[in-house]
């Protein structure tokens, strides 16, 4: 098998890899390569278009700037494993090769789970997406969707799947959500239920997929023990995303129980010296422009790094329910941290934040909104010089 060296291998061109290996390479770094399963660079923005973003301009010019600052863009390639501490085996149009690179950068993104991996029941016939899924078939191969959807979820891309299945002249029958209300802004929520007199069914989930050959309908069982069927030939599954945590895993890094992604801390370092992770790798999801700024200020720490900076040991930070995960969720006390983001389960109303270790109190901090799930809540990090290095895990708990 061929080996080679690279300075910097990125692994995923989404907008985090891309614009992390732009600034590395518009930096002065030697040979930074980016690859990419795909057969076109740019990640999930390349099929995401609606109201006030276009997506594949977005992941054009992302794509473009990496290219034009010096780093290698290299698509239709796989990254396998690991065949050393760093070295990775990859397979693509070329064959089989084995890259050992100074530094890797995990950039991997997150997927939707499909109904399937959601225990939904049925046949799995024609006309079940993800949003993923439903924004491709649209947008990059013009398929027909269907007539009538619904749609699981009701948080800010459960109303981006409905603008998309709306443009495509598909009328949605409903949206459903387990939660008690919608997760999304108020002013597209009220637009969808009184604009677009879409029903918003709360309380609700989905157990089971109708018909053979063509979905007919869906079964939904009602928090006070109804059960209903909605009838429709399309149903598109919404959020619930998971980390594409693969390559992480086979090498063996750590993956933080919260967020099922790398456990970093605040410069992006994984529990391997060398390795880094950025983007929706480490939290499932944040907006492409966020992870792509996120991507900027990783390029910094993986230049310190190259320049001999060194790999600190971390304290673990820990959440509680209704709390489900925070990003970074390592600390070295030594370092500057931005805002943690961090997501809860339950509706809560303007919570307070507080952090402890070793029952000595840290930070307290009050919400001076409502939190809610699906939604993205920010912890103040200049609490993090306080940390024991030496004592026990860090805890963030919310009241």
């Amino acid at each position: 098998m061929r080996q080679r060296h690279v300075d910097v291998l990125v692994v995923g061109a989404g907008p985090a890899g891309l614009a992390l290996a732009a600034r590395l390479a518009a930096g002065g770094v030697g040979r930074v390569e980016v690859l990419e399963r795909e057969q076109e660079a740019g990640g999930v923005p390349r099929h995401c278009r609606r109201r006030g973003f276009d997506g594949p301009g977005f992941a054009r010019r992302y794509a473009e700037a990496g290219v034009r600052a010096g780093a290698t863009v290299r698509t239709g390639v796989t990254a396998l494993g690991w065949s050393g501490a760093l070295a990775v085996d990859t397979v693509g149009p070329a064959g089989p090769e084995t890259i050992d690179p100074t530094a890797v950068v995990l950039a991997t993104g997150a997927r939707e789970r499909p109904g399937s991996a959601r225990l939904v029941a049925g046949t799995r016939p024609a006309g079940v997406f993800t949003t993923g899924e439903l924004q491709q078939a649209v947008h990059l191969y013009g398929q027909d969707i269907g007539g009538r959807a619904v749609v699981v979820g009701a948080e800010a891309l459960s109303y981006a799947a409905v603008d998309t299945l709306l443009g495509a002249g598909v009328d949605v029958v409903a949206m459903v959500t387990d939660l008690a209300r919608h997760q999304g802004d108020r002013l597209t929520a009220v637009n969808s239920r009184l604009g677009q007199r879409i029903p918003l069914l709360t309380q609700a989930t989905v157990t089971e997929l109708r018909g053979r050959g063509r979905l007919s309908g869906v079964a939904l069982r009602h928090r006070d023990g109804r059960t209903t069927t909605l009838a429709c030939d399309t149903v598109v599954f919404t959020g619930d995303f998971v980390p594409d945590h693969e390559l992480a895993r086979r090498g063996g890094l750590d993956l933080d129980t919260g967020t099922r992604g790398p456990a970093v801390d605040g410069a992006f370092r994984t529990s391997r010296e060398g390795v880094f992770a950025v983007g929706n790798v480490l939290h499932a999801v944040e907006s492409a422009g966020a992870v792509a700024r996120e991507g900027v200020r990783a390029a910094r720490h993986v230049r310190d790094h190259l320049a001999g900076a060194p790999w600190s040991p971390t304290v673990p930070l820990l959440v509680a329910p209704p709390l489900r995960w925070v990003a970074p969720n390592r600390l070295a006390p030594a370092m500057t941290y931005a805002p943690f983001v961090l997501r809860t389960a339950e509706f809560l109303a303007r919570p307070v934040l507080t952090v402890t270790q070793d029952d000595r109190v840290l930070h307290r901090q009050r919400l001076l909104t409502t939190a809610v799930p699906n939604r993205s809540l920010c912890l103040d990090g200049r609490w993090v010089g306080s940390v024991d290095p030496a004592g026990g895990p860090v805890r963030l708990t919310a009241r």
